[in-house]
């Protein structure tokens, strides 16, 4: 059995109230590890073409007021 395995069948028998704190720890893992991810993106210059574009989209007026 694989450690993924083990943690999804411990996962499965936890129960109701464990399984909220779990899913509430696991959502804040998860957030902190994409900021993490993004910030190392951004730093790296991988996201530059995107914002790039959406600067000169919007000088020129491409956008939608929301």
């Amino acid at each position: 059995m694989t450690l993924l395995q083990q943690i999804e069948k411990e996962v499965s028998l936890l129960p109701q109230s464990e399984l909220a704190k779990f899913r509430s720890w696991f959502e804040e893992f998860n957030a902190k590890k994409w900021d993490k991810q993004f910030e190392t993106d951004v730093k790296a210059g991988k996201l530059d073409q995107l914002a790039d574009k959406a600067i000169a989209d919007f000088r020129k007026g491409n956008f939608k007021n929301i």
